[in-house]
């Protein structure tokens, strides 16, 4: 199985508009465009009956202490957890692409509706749940996909690795609200092949 994306190559970086920050000179970070990135996949195996698409940072800051703090910067060696941006299952078997913008195309604050999705998918909730949790302004519950908006003090660039999971069922074994670690353990016995492009993206000017 092949995933590519016009979007962007692979380990390039990914473009602003798919971003959920963009730089800002004056306040080091604005709101961007947040539309996901447009896929493409081939060679389904056979016996796939679902599709599920994850995309998830591993180079999110294991502490908070330094995160866009001013006169700081994030070492590269501060351990790492991961942030997941996008939790979309259910695709249909015959599906073969996702089209930019076609799930997400802004900043929602507060988050998108789910977990239903377009066309019969339904999306997990992302990170940023737990990232705005006791903000007044953007708090709440962030389903489907919310783009890049890593540290403007990190020392790294981060990588978010989109990866489609092919399923011998027809529907994730979830209910109610999920989230992309709660997925990737429900899918495992089920998962059939998988594929993987990988994007890039930093807020940090020095690098």
């Amino acid at each position: 199985m092949n995933l590519t994306s016009t979007s962007f190559g692979d380990n390039q970086a990914i473009p602003t508009a798919c971003a959920f920050c963009a730089p800002d000179p004056a306040n080091h970070v604005t709101m961007s465009d947040n539309r996901n990135p447009a896929f493409d996949w081939n060679e389904v195996p056979d016996g796939t009956k679902s599709l599920v698409l994850i995309c998830c940072d591993s180079d999110v800051p294991g502490r908070p202490d330094d995160v866009n703090q001013e006169g700081r910067e994030i070492p590269a060696d501060l351990p790492r957890v991961d942030f997941y941006h996008w939790v979309l299952v259910d695709l249909p078997a015959t599906a073969r692409s996702i089209a930019a913008g076609e799930y997400s195309s802004a900043v929602t604050a507060r988050g998108k509706d789910g977990p239903a999705g377009p066309g019969g998918t339904r999306q997990g909730l992302n990170n940023y749940t737990d990232w705005f949790a006791g903000d007044a302004d953007m708090e709440g519950k962030y389903f489907g996909y919310d783009g890049p908006c890593p540290p403007w003090n990190d020392s790294i660039v981060h990588h978010y690795v989109f990866t489609l999971h092919a399923l011998d069922i027809d529907r994730c074994p979830l209910e109610g609200e999920f989230n992309g670690a709660g997925v990737l353990s429900a899918i495992a016995p089920h998962t059939l092949a998988r594929a993987s492009i990988t994007g890039t993206y930093s807020l940090n000017p020095k690098i």
